[in-house]
C-alpha cells in the first residue's frame, strides 16, 4: 500500500515520558537526523533535577521539544504539532500546550489504572472523551518493542528499556529522517554490550517498519531541508555549552596560551568541564576542585602564571566565588566568569532556566569592583561570545563575566564552523624587561603602570628576570605596586579601575528598524528568539516595531543612549524582574517598560507578540 506524503514547511514535535524512559536520547538522535539532513531546528530540553525523579508522577516527566523547518528559525516553538506520551503524567503533564487538532501518540500499554490513578485520572483519558479534539494514535509500545526484541532472549524489563527506540523508529519513518547514523550511533554506545546495542537497533528498525505497515499512519511528511536559511559553508548542530567550550579553546589557540580551567560541578554548567576535560591535545587543562572558592582560586593561580584562566559555574556558585572576583579586579588579572544562570534564589530551579544573574554580576562584590558582562544570544553564539568575553580579558586585564543560561546551554541549533582564518587575534605581549626609570637611573619593573590607551596594567610571568613583584588584596599603590592606605591614592585606583572598564570597545548598538517605528524592544542573552519570533509575526500583521540586543551589558555600546533618545517607548522582556530595565531608567532616565517571566521556562513568541502589542496599544 502506498501511503500519501504531504509536505510540511515546519514541524514541532515533543517527547514526553518518565526521567527514565530515555527522552533526552530521543530527542538528540532525532535533533542529529534533522541537523544532517538540512532543516534549521532549535530545541529545548526539560527534565528534572532529581537523578531518577519519582516514576509516573509529574514532577517526574521529562521531555524533549524540536522545532524543525524549511525556512529560518528562532525558537524551539510555542506548541507541539506531535506530542509522544509514553505514560499517562507525560499525557497531563503537556496537554494544556497541544494545540487543537494535533497528533498524539501514547503507549497504551501505560494507561492501566495505578499509573493513571498516581496523576489524577479518575478514567482513562483515551476513553473518558479528554482527547477528542485531538488526532491521538494509540500504540502499544512496549509490548510492540518486547514483541520485537523475542529473539534476543532479553528480560522483559532489559527489553522494554527500548522502547523509546521503537517511538524513535516510528517519528523518524513519520518525518523521513535519515537513519543510518541512529544505528551506527547505538552500536558505538553500548560497543561493550553488543547485544543491548542490537537489540536498540532492532527496536528502532521495528518502529520504522510499524509506520510503514500499520493502517493507523497512513500520511507521513516530508520538511525539505533549509537550503535558504544558512550562507554557504560547513555546518553541524551545536549546543550552547559545546559551542562555549570550542570557543573557549578557540580563544586560548587564537591567544597562544595555554587554557585552564578551575571548576566544581554544578548544573546547568557541568558540560562545559566534561568537554574541556577530553581536550587536553589543545594545551588544556581541567582541574575539578573539591569546591567553587577552590575552582576559583585554582583559576586566578593560573591566570597569575600566564595561562588563559576560566571557571564556570552558575548563580549559587557565583555567590561562593565573589571575593576572589574581587581579588582578581585588583589583581588586574585576565579571568574568564561564565555563569550559566539557572532559577533562583540558593539551588532553586537547577534544571530550568532565568535571567536573574545580571545584578549579581554588575554589584555582587564588595567595594567598587567593576567586571565586563558579555551575554551570548543563541546557542551557536555562545562561540563567539566566548571570543568576545577572552578578548576583553585580555586586552585590559580584568576578570570577565560570560552570562548564558540553561536554555541557550542545552538548547541547540545549527553552526556554521568557522575558517580559523577568520577568529580573531587574541595574542599578548608579557612583560619581559623593566617598564620605569628611577630617578637614579635604576631600571625597575612597576607592575601597575598602564598602557595609557586600555589602562591595562603589564602582564609578568612569575620567574621572569628581575621582574619579581607583590600582588595581593590590599590597596596598591600606584605605579609600583607597593602598599598603600593613602586616601588620594585609594581613590585614583578606584576611578582608573572604573575607567578601565568604561573605556572596553564594543560594537555600537545595532538596530533592526523598518522605519516608521515608535517603540524598541530592547533585549539581552537568551531572550533573542523569541523577541525575534515575536517581532516577525508584528512585521507581518503591519504593526511598525524596532528591536535591538545587546551582548555587552557593561559597557553599555557607547551610542545606547541616543539609540533608546528616537523612541517614544521602550520595552524590555526579561527572564527576571526587570534587571537590565532597572539599569536602563538609571543609566538613562528612560521609561522602560519591564515584561517579565520568571517560570523556568523561555518565553513564548506568541506570548511576547501579544505583550507587545499591548505595550504599543495595536
Amino acid at each position: 500500500m502506498l501511503k500519501e506524503v504531504k509536505r510540511l514547511d515546519r514541524v514541532i514535535i515533543r517527547f514526553a515520558g518518565d526521567s527514565g524512559d530515555g527522552m533526552q536520547l530521543t530527542g538528540d538522535r532525532f535533533t542529529s537526523e534533522t541537523a544532517s539532513f538540512g532543516n534549521d531546528l532549535s530545541t529545548l530540553p526539560n527534565f528534572p533535577a532529581e537523578i531518577r525523579a519519582p516514576a509516573g508522577t509529574l514532577p517526574g516527566v521529562s521531555s524533549f521539544q524540536l522545532h524543525f523547518a524549511d525556512h529560518d528559525i528562532l525558537t524551539p516553538g510555542d506548541a507541539p504539532n506531535v506530542l509522544v506520551a509514553m505514560n499517562p503524567a507525560a499525557l497531563k503533564a503537556n496537554l494544556a500546550d497541544v494545540p487543537r487538532g494535533a497528533d498524539i501518540i501514547v503507549n497504551t500499554d501505560e494507561f492501566t489504572k495505578r499509573p493513571m490513578a498516581k496523576v489524577g485520572y479518575a478514567t482513562s483519558p483515551l476513553e473518558d472523551g479528554t482527547l477528542e479534539a485531538y488526532n491521538v494514535h494509540p500504540v502499544p509500545l512496549t509490548t510492540l518493542t518486547v514483541e520485537a526484541l523475542k529473539e534476543f532472549g532479553l528480560p522483559r524489563k532489559e527489553a522494554e528499556r527500548s522502547k523509546n527506540m521503537f517511538a524513535l523508529g516510528l517519528l523518524s519513518w513519520m518525518y523521513h529522517r535519515p537513519t543510518e547514523a541512529t544505528e551506527a550511533f547505538l552500536r558505538q554506545k553500548f560497543a561493550k554490550k553488543p547485544e543491548i546495542a542490537e537489540a536498540n537497533v532492532a527496536a528502532f528498525r521495528a518502529g520504522w517498519n510499524f509506520g510503514e505497515t500499520t493502517e493507523d499512519f497512513a500520511v507521513s511528511y516530508e520538511v525539505a531541508p533549509a537550503t535558504k536559511a544558512f550562507p554557504t559553508g560547513t555546518y553541524r548542530n551545536i549546543s550552547g555549552n559545546l559551542a562555549l567550550a570550542y570557543g573557549l579553546i578557540a580563544a586560548s589557540r587564537q591567544a597562544d596560551l595555554p587554557l585552564y580551567l578551575g571548576s566544581y560541578p554544578i548544573t546547568p554548567a557541568s558540560d562545559i568541564l566534561h568537554e574541556l576535560s577530553k581536550h587536553k591535545n589543545f594545551g588544556v587543562r581541567t582541574f575539578q576542585a573539591e569546591d567553587e572558592i577552590a575552582g576559583i582560586g585554582a583559576a586566578l593561580g593560573a591566570a597569575f602564571g600566564g595561562s588563559l584562566a576560566v571557571t564556570t559555574t552558575s548563580g549559587p556558585g557565583v555567590a561562593l566565588k565573589s571575593e576572589t572576583i574581587g581579588l582578581a579586579v585588583s589583581l588586574e588579572l585576565p579571568l574568564l566568569i561564565v555563569d550559566i544562570q539557572r532559577g533562583g534564589p540558593s539551588t532553586g530551579l537547577p534544571t530550568k532556566t532565568e535571567q536573574a544573574d545580571l545584578l549579581q554580576a554588575m554589584y555582587g562584590r564588595n567595594g567598587e569592583a567593576p567586571v565586563p558582562i558579555v551575554a551570548p544570544k543563541t546557542p551557536a553564539d555562545c562561540f563567539d561570545a566566548a571570543l568576545d568575553a577572552a578578548r576583553i580579558a585580555l586586552t585590559y586585564r580584568t576578570p570577565v563575566f560570560l552570562l548564558s543560561d540553561g536554555y541557550l546551554a542545552n538548547g541547540s541549533e545549527p553552526w556554521r564552523i568557522p575558517d580559523t582564518d577568520e577568529l580573531p587575534d587574541l595574542r599578548v605581549q608579557f612583560a619581559t624587561v623593566p617598564n620605569h626609570t628611577l630617578a637614579d637611573g635604576t631600571e625597575v619593573f612597576w607592575p601597575y603602570k598602564r598602557d595609557p590607551q586600555t589602562l591595562a596594567r603589564p602582564w609578568a610571568v612569575p620567574g621572569t628576570p628581575g621582574l619579581e613583584h607583590r600582588i595581593g588584596g590590599i590597596e596598591k599603590q600606584d605605579g609600583t605596586g607597593n602598599i598603600s592606605y593613602d586616601p588620594a591614592n585609594h581613590e585614583f585606583m578606584v576611578r582608573t579601575r572604573q575607567a578601565k572598564i568604561d573605556g572596553i570597545e564594543v560594537p555600537d548598538l545595532e538596530v533592526d528598524d523598518p522605519g516608521g517605528a515608535d517603540t524598541l524592544v530592547l533585549g539581552w542573552g537568551s531572550t533573542y528568539g523569541p523577541i525575534t519570533a515575536a517581532v516577525r509575526r508584528l512585521r507581518a500583521e503591519g504593526v511598525a516595531i524596532a528591536q535591538a540586543h545587546l551582548r555587552h551589558l557593561n559597557p553599555f555600546p557607547r551610542n545606547l543612549g541616543e539609540v533608546l533618545g528616537r523612541y517614544d517607548k521602550v520595552v524590555v522582556p526579561e527572564m527576571n524582574l526587570g534587571q537590565l530595565a532597572t539599569l536602563i531608567r538609571a543609566q538613562f532616565v528612560v521609561d522602560a517598560q519591564s515584561y517579565t517571566q520568571v517560570n523556568g521556562m523561555p518565553f513564548k513568541a506568541e506570548q511576547l507578540a501579544q505583550a507587545l502589542k499591548e505595550a504599543i496599544n495595536v
